[in-house]
């Protein structure tokens, strides 16, 4: 049996990290294997997601490991010596890692075949796949376009230019992945900004591009330096801890060196505009990163209206604002946020349905949902649907709950946060497997 269970808990006290930031580990570990010689990465997430692309990038050529120090070293190929691989590529639960690596190999004149477990093979890919076959490459699977696909790289890929029909990073940094290998000048068109951790870290390895408005002009068959890279604390880690400090009474924790990258930081301006007690000390740039330490201490939330156009930078954040929103005074929209309902699961739904068993009002709209705080109590036993967000933002929810909550499978977790019950005990939480 893998339930755990989150209860009220003590006031949350010290200082701590978090595991670094999975969209940069991803990246790091896909540009590193592009380049020439060595280069080693501090920090890297080492949950099941980013261990399954660097798994790929060892079946593509690559030689990844890690030395006794937790630094891993990364022997690259260079653009356009990635290799036929001998199996298919298993992405486990990763729609970031298979999406980035479709990208990669489009352009190259290999086979691959893309796997993944349940949930990601119900997930939409045409919308990465559409570009890509632009550049010249085939995709072989099925009419609804989920996993398992086969991709056929282009031979003689030719550049493109591509305007984002949706605002994703996923798809923006797949074309920019594909333009690697392709001569010439490939362009993505970006009306809505979307996070730019790709733009950075292709000036950080020495690829050519500019931002010019909303074009991002990627110069192919550049030859790429090795770096040493430190991978931020991811800021979406930090916000289950920042929102777990707001809500347990007399709370204050420090969290060290997370990312405060503009384009991932709407939780924490939506946080302080709900009253949060936030503070950013220490504010400094790594490996073309802003980075800073977070203070957060317990403070009395209200709820607001959260502007639509802020979903892009805390896409993934939703969630846990539900568990900030259920303790909050007052009611909480949040709308625009579409995109939920083909993450991991179709979170929307499954949050609605989660919150509404713990007593709290919710209202659903086909495009997000409101929340307001209810003094009733349900059964507080909550289906995930294996999905590593909602387990977590429910175990945060717990925290201030007058009943216990728990969830049908903590193990999900290790997905992207790695030691996130042990974490959240040592600071005052009563967190627990059931026996």
């Amino acid at each position: 049996m893998n339930q755990l269970t989150s209860s009220n808990a003590a006031p949350l006290k010290g200082t701590i990290t978090v595991p670094g930031d999975k969209s940069i580990s991803h990246r790091s570990l896909i540009m590193a294997a592009l380049s020439i010689g060595e280069s080693t990465i501090s920090g890297l997430l080492e949950g099941e997601d980013v261990l399954g692309t660097a798994a790929a990038l060892r079946e593509l050529g690559a030689d990844i490991y890690k030395d006794d120090t937790g630094v891993w070293h990364v022997h690259g190929v260079g653009i356009g010596g990635l290799k036929q691989p001998s199996a298919p590529l298993d992405m486990g639960n990763s729609g970031t890692g298979v999406r980035l690596m479709m990208g990669l190999v489009a352009t190259h004149p290999i086979e691959v075949t893309f796997t993944g477990d349940a949930s990601l093979s119900s997930r939409p890919m045409k919308r990465v796949t559409d570009p890509l076959t632009e550049f010249g490459a085939e995709f072989l699977g099925n009419d609804e376009g989920t996993l398992p696909i086969t991709v056929k790289g282009a031979k003689m890929p030719l550049p493109i230019t591509y305007a984002l029909p949706v605002a994703s990073a996923q798809v923006k940094s797949a074309v920019m992945l594909a333009g690697l290998n392709t001569a010439g000048n490939t362009t993505v068109i970006e009306k809505i900004p979307t996070r730019d951790h790709s733009e950075r870290i292709f000036n950080y390895f020495g690829v050519p591009i500019k931002l010019e408005g909303d074009n991002i002009i990627v110069t192919g068959h550049a030859e790429l330096t090795a770096r040493k890279m430190a991978v931020p604390a991811d800021p979406s880690s930090a916000a289950f801890l920042m929102v777990a400090a707001l809500i347990t009474e007399g709370s204050d924790i420090t969290i060290k060196n997370v990312g405060i990258n503009t384009a991932r930081t709407g939780l924490f301006t939506t946080l302080i505009e709900m009253g949060g007690d936030i503070s950013f000390e220490n504010k400094r740039q790594e490996c073309g990163e802003d980075v800073a330490d977070i203070r957060v201490r317990h403070s009395k939330l209200s709820g607001i209206i959260v502007p639509k156009e802020r979903a892009p930078s805390m896409i993934d954040e939703y969630p846990v604002l539900c568990a900030a929103a259920a303790c909050a005074s007052g009611e909480t929209v949040m709308r625009g946020i579409k995109e939920l309902r083909v993450k991991e699961s179709d979170r929307i739904a499954v949050m609605v349905k989660g919150l509404k068993s713990c007593g709290i009002n919710v209202t659903e709209f086909p495009d997000g949902m409101t929340v307001k705080k209810s003094i009733a109590n349900g059964t507080h036993e909550i289906e995930t649907k294996l999905d590593h967000r909602i387990a977590m933002s429910f175990l945060i929810l717990g925290l201030c709950s007058d009943n216990a909550i728990t969830i049908d499978d903590g193990t999900v977790i290790e997905t992207s946060f790695p030691g996130f019950t042990n974490l959240m005990n040592s600071l005052g939480a009563n967190m627990g497997f059931q026996t």
